[in-house]
């Protein structure tokens, strides 16, 4: 099942449910506020077949904005997780290659804070290239849905952007080249009841437009992924806590080369098989 958070005209947020045919069925009529009611089930997927779905309201795609698939959590991310991830990085710059390629085999993994809530960009909504930066890439990843006891509960796409010059410049400079306005977006929705054996066998794919013309396309396996998810999100919730969860990018394996950097006014797709889509546009922030 795909979980979503949206908006309908002069309503408030709602917490719905995506189905096949694009509509979506509103939950609040289940009395669910909230995707955190949902997520922090010992089985999500089991609390919405419950539900009589059927007797719930349902609304077309065309009359509602969905919004970041996020309530309160905090937004991390994973990095050099995949073989082309490590190549790429260690290119931006000579004096932190050496780093990249250690963090890749090692015991424990790159982790960084990446985006507070109410800082993410959803479908929809413009993403930004920083205005100091000069090499600007999107990177289109698998996100891990984490509730406050650690446990993954959901998978999303999300999209880490990432100024490549500032970070090459100096490893110490990677907060700036990663967090800043507009720099995460995540969406559209939140799948449900899906094994990460199942999620590994699923594509991600990135297409990047300029004036109507594609300028970048890409695609590798989820499978791809060196390290566990569970490895993951252990790592991520040692010595600390998160009491309303939290959503961690898996890396990327889709890089575009060297010599590409986003414009405004690009528009991003990410897909992932059996999520969806997210796009976004890019601005200059």
């Amino acid at each position: 099942m795909k979980l979503c958070r949206f908006q309908t005209v002069n309503e408030p947020l709602a917490v719905g449910c995506l189905n096949d045919d694009g509509s979506i069925t509103d939950l609040t009529g289940a009395g669910l506020s909230n995707l955190a009611e949902l997520l922090e089930c010992e089985s999500p997927e089991s609390r919405l077949s419950s539900f009589n779905l059927s007797t719930l309201p349902r609304h077309s795609a065309t009359s509602v904005r969905l919004l970041p698939p996020v309530d309160r959590q905090e937004i991390w991310a994973a990095g050099v997780t995949y073989q082309r991830s490590k190549k790429a990085r260690m290119e931006e710059s000579d004096f932190s290659a050496t780093a990249y390629d250690r963090v890749y085999d090692a015991p424990r993994p790159e982790i960084f804070f990446k985006s507070l809530p109410e800082k993410v960009a959803g479908p929809g909504d413009p993403v930004g290239i920083r205005k100091d930066a000069s090499w600007n890439v999107p990177e289109p990843e698998l996100a891990l849905v984490i509730n406050s006891v650690g446990r993954i509960v959901g998978f999303t796409i999300g999209n880490d952007m990432s100024s490549r010059d500032i970070e090459g410049e100096n490893l110490l400079y990677l907060p700036q080249a990663k967090v800043y306005d507009r720099s995460c977006a995540i969406g559209p929705v939140i799948l449900v009841g899906t094994t990460e054996s199942e999620i590994r066998e699923c594509v991600i794919s990135m297409t990047i437009h300029r004036d109507e013309a594609c300028v970048f396309q890409g695609e590798t396996s989820l499978n791809h992924i060196k390290r566990p998810f569970e490895e993951l999100a252990g790592y991520l919730c040692r010595s600390q806590s998160f009491p309303t969860g939290a959503i961690l990018l898996t890396g990327t394996g889709v890089v575009p080369g060297d010599h590409f950097t986003l414009h405004a006014g690009d528009l991003i797709r990410i897909d992932v098989t059996g999520i969806g889509r997210l796009e976004n546009h890019v601005i200059v922030v």
